[in-house]
């Protein structure tokens, strides 16, 4: 991934003499987290769509919603809570994007603007460690769905299956290694590797899930249950779907920081609103209607309320068709896992080290880390999950609020990117010793006020609104301390940027 003005070595990847006598620092600049040359952007409206068309239609969101069912709200509810949400996410995530379309940048070199030079590493490290984490649960939760493939077509594979090693059998730790090795090979593509399994995977994973929502209504003869026998009404109904809304703009905290990841490589504005549009509104919908076929259709046979798509797919009585519809969940997970907990890790560790790890360096490293983990270990441990996953994602909110309040309200969009990778302690983003104090001193009440919502007992009735409630403190605070009568200069990144053909 070189580009102009760059040279690489085996050891290091150095900025190169022009680059050099810009006053740009070999440790906070390498061509990866340099900024995107307006030329040459390739994330169009139906790449954003594609990559929403993967995404919210992950396994993990069907269970959201189908526990909504089991929970007691109906087919209206839950449409309307994904509506609320999706409303409220089209436009984070509009400004979300816009701000690495702008400027061009990668996440942590965004978060340098309000936290500092130095101080950027917080936000980056927290976005990024959640993220490794999912990308091992993820790959794992995959490995399951591969494993029932391969004994379908295998039966003798069962010996396999019977042999464990570190918790995991062998069959599991060669399906595994199998999808480790496949979602790697495609990030060693790059930026650009990815934009176009996004623009593969997308189309199949919506056929394939309406597919199983015409294939449930047939079997039902199209009367399907719209809600469970007993379900919620009045202010517990109303109060349930505002959380549900609140909840689905959480899943996407992670993805509003890092957005820029993508739309740095949009070629304008129409591009992400089209994008978004379709693929959050309009696909939300969809998704939320193919969950209420899937939930409904299942209890009118049975009885029984599903948890997940392969649920339904491990009914198909064709062997044929049953392995096509788990290729097509293999395909969904591998395309979530890629955009959601793959590319985040990759810019943060590249961010640590510059001159040691670009983005495909970066992203083995964060891929060798997700393996030795041993995600399936901590998938099966309540106490990880929820306390360690889940007090790093409360603090996801506190940071996008400081972030994009910063941003848009205090600087008012104007950004100095040439300046975002120097040292000068002069600089506009130096601050103090390279941490603005102002941004931790607003993260830090925001955060533990996002942390009590979502943890303490007492508090337990507002914890799906802890990630809104972080977030907007996280503004607050920083307009509140933001330093009055300043001024800021918005110098373009032009000069310094690299063709996105080179990410």
């Amino acid at each position: 991934m070189t580009g102009p003005g760059t040279t690489r070595t085996s050891e290091t990847i150095a900025p190169a003499a022009p680059v050099a006598a810009a006053g740009l620092s070999p440790r906070l600049y390498n061509p990866d987290l340099a900024p995107t040359t307006a030329e040459g952007r390739r994330w169009k409206a139906y790449n954003i769509f594609t990559l929403w068309a993967g995404d919210v239609h992950s396994l993990g969101n069907y269970g959201f919603v189908l526990g909504l069912f089991a929970l007691g709200l109906g087919a209206w509810q839950i449409l309307l809570a994904l509506a609320i949400g999706a409303v409220l996410l089209l436009g984070l995530l509009t400004l979300s994007g816009e701000m690495g379309r702008r400027t061009g940048i990668p996440f942590p070199v965004m978060s340098r603007i309000a936290f500092g030079v130095r101080g950027a590493q917080l936000p980056a490290l927290v976005r990024g460690v959640v993220a490794i984490a999912w990308f091992g649960i993820q790959t794992y939760l995959a490995t399951r769905v591969l494993t029932v493939m391969v004994l379908a077509v295998i039966p003798g594979a069962q010996t396999w299956e019977d042999a464990s090693f570190l918790g995991l059998s062998a069959l599991g730790w060669v399906c595994f290694v199998a999808l480790w090795i496949v979602q790697v090979a495609i990030l060693l593509r790059g930026m650009e590797g990815i934009r176009r399994y996004e623009a593969i995977a997308g189309p199949i994973v919506l056929l394939t899930l309406l597919a199983l929502a015409v294939w449930m209504l047939v079997r039902t003869g199209t009367s399907i249950s719209l809600s469970i026998p007993n379900p919620l009404t009045g202010g517990e109904m109303w109060r349930n779907i505002l959380a549900g809304a609140m909840l689905w703009t959480a899943i996407y905290g992670t993805f509003l920081l890092n957005f820029c990841d993508f739309t740095r490589g949009a070629p304008n504005a129409r591009a992400i609103r089209l994008g978004n549009l379709a693929g959050i509104l309009v696909n939300t919908l969809f998704f939320g209607a193919i969950a209420v076929v899937l939930a409904g259709g299942q209890l009118a046979i049975d009885g029984r309320v599903i948890e997940s798509p392969s649920d339904v797919v491990q009914t198909i009585p064709n062997t044929a068709l049953l392995l096509l519809a788990s290729a097509a969940l293999l395909v969904l997970t591998i395309a979530v896992n890629l955009m959601a907990n793959f590319v985040a890790p990759c810019y943060a560790l590249s961010n640590l080290i510059p001159s040691k790890l670009d983005f495909r360096r970066a992203g083995i490293v964060a891929a060798v880390i997700g393996l030795v983990i041993l995600p399936w270990n901590l998938y099966d441990s309540p106490v990880v999950i929820v306390y360690f996953l889940g007090v790093l994602g409360a603090l996801l909110g506190p940071l996008f609020g400081i972030v994009a309040a910063d941003y848009w309200l205090v600087r008012r969009g104007r950004i100095d990117v040439p300046a975002l990778y120097s040292e000068d302690a002069s600089g506009p983003y130096h601050y103090r010793s390279g941490v603005n104090w102002r941004a931790v001193g607003a993260f830090v009440p925001a955060a533990a006020i996002a942390v009590a919502l979502a943890f303490v007992p007492v508090l337990e009735p507002f914890a799906p609104f802890s990630w809104p409630v972080g977030a907007a403190l996280g503004a607050v605070f920083t307009v509140v301390t933001a330093p009055r009568g300043a001024t800021y200069a918005a110098v373009s990144g032009e000069p310094i940027a690299v063709p996105p053909s080179a990410h």
